[in-house]
């Protein structure tokens, strides 16, 4: 048996609690982690509400990212072995003292690494690497503006960086200036705040009228339109949540044929392990060194000991 991190009904955060649950076992490919940290992703706060179910055959533990040591090894898991520190995605599981990690998705961290910084990397820089790097390819089309919204985000900190390293001048939205100042310092090349202005006309001012060749949205329905007239000639949107409603009121769909725009959704959780193996393979051929050197910036707002996680 093992402690972990359980749910009395769906609801709020009181309540969670921290029961006696059956300790996993690694089966092929998997690696048994001893859990040293996680994090909080909307996803596990939506699960905890019951919005959401877990993904067909994941663990119906929270926690989507993990960092610890590996305690055991299943069958064909390649060079892996005991004791190695290492930090990975999950389909669920990482909110107790155990977790099961596929081989495939799992990356070594240095000893002189912090493993709580460590189990912020799998599930946001994965999620910003397939938004820019895979959906709209940013490496093909060579922006000279992405706009990113929510800016001060886990995900908006990740991708300002990966889309600033790849030579694009980024955009971002927040809810204060004081997050604004944030954003400008982790790389943003402009910081908007929605509550003061309107950011449809401020990318329009910033880019001289020709807009952006990418967004990367969790906003939705009120941005919508907002989005689309924002986006350059055959400028790419990538929707990835939609905190504002998933309906849209208004749209002018000329504008999307007449400039040849994009548009599509992502997600990560529910792929499969062969696709997460390619976006791992990704950020650690790109991005894993440099975070793991400093050259890239990973920002947490609060730590928690596990015995306050209904706060």
């Amino acid at each position: 048996m093992m402690r972990a991190v359980l749910i009395k009904e769906f609801g709020g955060p009181e309540q969670l609690y921290i029961g006696d649950h059956e300790k996993p076992n690694p089966g092929e490919g998997e690696l048994l982690v001893k859990v040293e940290a996680t994090t909080l992703n909307r996803a596990d706060t939506l699960q905890r509400k019951g919005a959401i179910p877990p993904v067909p055959g994941a663990s119906e533990i929270l926690g989507l990212e993990a960092a610890g040591t590996i305690e055991a090894v299943g069958p064909n898991c390649g060079s892996w072995k005991v004791g190695d520190r290492v930090t990975g995605l999950l389909s669920g599981g990482g909110y107790a003292q155990y977790c099961l990690m596929h081989h495939e998705v799992t990356i070594l961290v240095p000893e002189n690494f912090s493993l709580v910084k460590a189990a912020c990397i799998p599930e946001v820089w994965m999620t910003s690497y397939q938004v820019l790097c895979v959906v709209a390819n940013i490496d093909e089309i060579k922006p000279e503006f992405v706009l990113i919204h929510a800016g001060a985000s886990s995900i908006g900190f990740a991708a300002t960086q990966i889309a600033s390293s790849k030579g694009s001048k980024v955009i971002v939205t927040c809810g204060s200036d004081e997050k604004a100042k944030l954003c400008k310092e982790i790389g943003a090349f402009e910081a908007i705040n929605y509550k003061t202005e309107s950011f449809k006309e401020r990318v329009s001012e910033i880019t001289n009228g020709k807009g952006v060749g990418i967004i990367i949205d969790c906003v939705g329905g009120n941005y919508f339109q907002s989005n689309i007239e924002s986006l350059a000639i055959e400028g790419r949107m990538v929707i990835i949540g939609w905190l504002s409603g998933s309906k849209v009121q208004d749209c002018n769909l000329n504008l999307i044929l007449r400039n040849r725009l994009r548009i599509e959704g992502s997600t990560l959780r529910p792929r499969s392990i062969e696709y997460k193996e390619k976006l791992t393979k990704g950020i650690v051929e790109e991005f894993v060194p440099g975070i793991f050197e400093g050259k890239f910036k990973i920002v947490i707002d609060k730590e928690y000991p596990v015995t306050q996680i209904s706060e």
